[in-house]
């Protein structure tokens, strides 16, 4: 993950594609409610746009960077539905051009960052490359969110090797924001990619695995679907244990989402 180019490049396409699927939309469409409870199609692009100037701020003004973290650390339940709502009552034209300004200044700066830079973040600090992929996996769930709200069944790519990747990377902080011990061992991780392709990690003997589909994985991962909606297969108490708890998010425990038909 030292080049950052091949993530930039798949970061560009996966958040073109998205600004393809709201370019058009009425404002009635900006205001329907996706499954995030409280957040409207305009606060998804909004938080994409607003953590896309944190990350910007991250790379080019460290010091601006951490007044940002100090006032999450006053108010950490709200501060991100906070940078959500404000760019939300804007109207779509100047949100959807804040978000298209930000994302390519970000790319801009990343490619340009010196190979081994790390750049401070909410969680542990990042490389380029890896700033990049936590900004591809959120603006592929935030995508997705978008997707279930407007009734758009969006085709999955291999782009979601990058997803894949950081939720195989939190498995341990996954279970330490649990207040839960790490698994002593590696897990032996089998998914199907889109292409049909295979992404496999970990020792081919590890006792405990974890077998599916690599959309599956990401739903999963970014807790956009409940485990019992999806076709994984976890092998060994922590594999299990995991599925319950995985998140690839900064930040305390997510709630995630419930089963399918099951009450809110």
């Amino acid at each position: 993950m030292s080049d950052p180019t091949p993530v930039l490049d798949d970061l560009r396409e996966e958040s073109e594609e998205l600004d393809r699927l709201v370019a058009e939309l009425s404002p009635e469409q900006w205001a329907l409610a996706t499954p995030a409870p409280g957040w409207s199609v305009a606060h998804q692009i909004a938080h994409l746009a607003w953590t896309d100037h944190s990350a910007l701020l991250a790379v080019t003004d460290v010091d601006a960077f951490h007044a940002l973290v100090e006032k999450a650390l006053v108010a950490p339940g709200s501060f991100i539905d906070q940078g959500a709502e404000k760019g939300a009552e804007l109207a779509p034209a100047p949100l959807l051009a804040e978000w298209r300004k930000g994302r390519a200044a970000l790319d801009t700066a990343l490619r340009e960052a010196p190979r081994r830079a790390r750049f401070p973040w909410y969680g542990p600090p990042m490389s380029a490359a890896s700033m990049a992929t936590a900004r591809l996996m959120e603006t592929w769930a935030h995508g997705l969110d978008i997707a279930d709200a407007l009734g758009v069944v969006r085709t999955p790519t291999d782009r979601l090797r990058h997803v894949v990747w950081i939720g195989v990377r939190t498995r341990d902080f996954a279970f330490g924001v649990h207040g839960l011990p790490a698994p002593l061992d590696d897990f032996r991780i089998e998914l199907v990619a889109p292409s049909g392709e295979m992404w496999v990690y970990g020792p081919e003997d590890a006792p405990q695995r974890v077998t599916g589909p690599a959309l599956d994985f990401c739903l999963l991962v970014t807790q956009r679907a409940h485990r019992a909606d999806l076709a994984l297969r976890a092998e060994g108490p922590d594999a299990d244990r995991w599925f319950d708890i995985a998140q690839v998010f900064a930040g305390p425990p997510g709630e995630g989402r419930a089963p399918k038909g099951a009450a809110r």
